[in-house]
């Protein structure tokens, strides 16, 4: 439940949207408010990011995202959605009767609701797989964070490896992944529709030991085969399966048939079609997210880090959770999550050049206000309240990104969770020395490129360059 700030910064959010009458969907992801709107004007960026609270805000085309940092997302998407839900039941009006009557009336208000229900296939996609993951990330944080931080402690004092705490905290750090599987079937089943359990069912049934003991055209089936993949693809067939069973099933048997049907027909092509080819694309990934760092060593690093800030900005950055997933299932670790954490850790060196060399207080007190959290990884106020507007230590922040991932794909440093960056993330790598020398890098070469690219400072008369 929001407190009272969270509920004044939802309801000013809220009310300069439009209100029900023009937010057709809000979601939300770890930092970000996300809405689908029926109508936007040249003044609604302005307009949202002049409320107190706002970090930023993104027209994405298809979607317009208000960024506010995280928790407080969470908290002011459901005090948003409670909003919507409230002023619907009162005044009787959705979102798709607004577009109906937009439709006979109202030619710009068509083309934003056209524009909105045809947004980009891809982009779609990604973001449906990415919600997928989303309500994991916490369990993935906490789970990662005991595995790394009993990793370090098992390498000062090893012989504590029987002690029944190390043995329980091993448990504690591994549940998440023990039980992924299950969780990401559940999640998947929910966002594409379908009832939530049976999508666990099916993803017990790919995990089950069982398996093993199966023999198929002379070949033994092989439990967990495909991993994250192989689940999110077989609750995708389940709730497809689902909802076309419910149209043709009696309603009357509809209550036990359409579940042992859809349990049945999918469980079958799950284990004779959709594992295996989830297998294979699973293999496909791990292979070659590895043997891009490997072969391609500090120069892939170099350029995944220096275009992480971009991916970021546009709010597409959300299409790697499922592959980190997939890396630490298979591996252990994922490579990428550190290469990329780098880009916050340019964005601090370039926003510590932007304080030392700016004369504007105002922009001095943002940094200094902001800096804390780019510590400690969450980007978003330095990308929209410095970097970004200053347009330079963008580009010098992203320098120190690249930097920053050439050193961690070269050592091949790997970290055991995800949804956590910046020094935080130390705690969850294999190798927590290195990862640091990383970020240390990233912010000497972000600060670095800043100072040579120089920016215009606001507060000097006639925006003169400082370089």
């Amino acid at each position: 439940m929001a407190d009272a700030e969270q509920a004044r910064l939802a309801r000013e959010v809220y009310e300069r949207l439009g209100g029900a009458e023009n937010i057709l969907q809000a979601t939300n992801c770890m930092t970000r408010l996300r809405v689908r709107l029926a109508k936007k004007d040249e003044g609604l960026v302005a307009a949202v990011k002049g409320v107190k609270g706002v970090i930023g805000v993104l027209d994405a085309g298809d979607e317009f995202q208000v960024v506010l940092g995280p928790g407080r997302a969470q908290a002011v998407a459901d005090e948003v959605r409670a909003l919507l839900e409230a002023d619907r039941d009162e005044k009787k009006a959705t979102p798709r009767k607004l577009a109906a009557k937009a439709e006979i009336g109202d030619g710009e208000a068509l083309r934003e609701a056209i524009k909105a229900r045809n947004a980009t296939p891809v982009k779609l996609f990604f973001r449906r797989i990415a919600s997928i993951f989303i309500p994991l990330i916490p369990g993935f944080i906490a789970c990662g964070l005991i595995t790394g931080i009993l990793g370090v402690y098992m390498k000062l004092a090893p012989e504590a490896a029987n002690t029944p705490t190390v043995k329980l905290l091993s448990v504690f750090g591994n549940a998440v992944f023990w039980g992924m599987n299950l969780f990401v079937g559940w999640s998947a089943a929910q966002v594409f529709g379908g009832t939530p359990i049976l999508g666990g069912v099916l993803a017990a049934i790919i995990s089950h030991p069982g398996l093993a003991n199966v023999t198929i055209y002379d070949a033994p089936l092989m439990p967990g085969r495909g991993g994250v993949i192989s689940v999110v693809l077989a609750a995708g067939l389940g709730a497809w399966l689902e909802k076309r069973l419910q149209r043709i099933v009696p309603e009357i048997f509809e209550l036990f048939l359409t579940p042992l049907l859809a349990v049945l027909l999918a469980g079958a092509a799950t284990v004779l079609v959709v594992q295996p080819l989830g297998g294979v694309l699973s293999d496909w990934i791990g292979r070659t997210a590895t043997a891009a760092v490997a072969s391609g060593g500090a120069l892939t690093g170099f350029v995944l880090g220096g275009l992480w800030l971009p991916m970021v900005m546009l709010g597409v950055h959300q299409a790697m959770t499922p592959i980190h997933v997939d890396l630490i299932a298979r591996y252990g670790v994922t490579l990428l999550l550190p290469i990329l954490a780098m880009a916050g850790a340019g964005q601090v060196g370039a926003s510590l050049a932007v304080y030392v060399r700016t004369r504007n207080r105002i922009l001095k007190k943002t940094i200094a206000s902001a800096l804390p959290v780019g510590l400690m990884g969450v980007g978003e106020p330095l990308i929209y309240g410095v970097t970004l507007p200053l347009g330079r230590p963008f580009i010098g922040a992203c320098v120190g990104g690249a930097a920053g991932g050439a050193v961690q794909a070269h050592f091949a440093v790997g970290a055991a969770t995800l949804g956590i960056s910046g020094l935080p993330l130390a705690g969850a790598t294999d190798h927590i020395l290195l990862y640091l020398l990383g970020v240390v890098v990233a912010y000497v070469a972000g600060f670095a490129a800043t100072w040579l690219l120089g920016f215009d400072d606001p507060e000097e008369e006639g925006k003169e360059e400082r370089a």
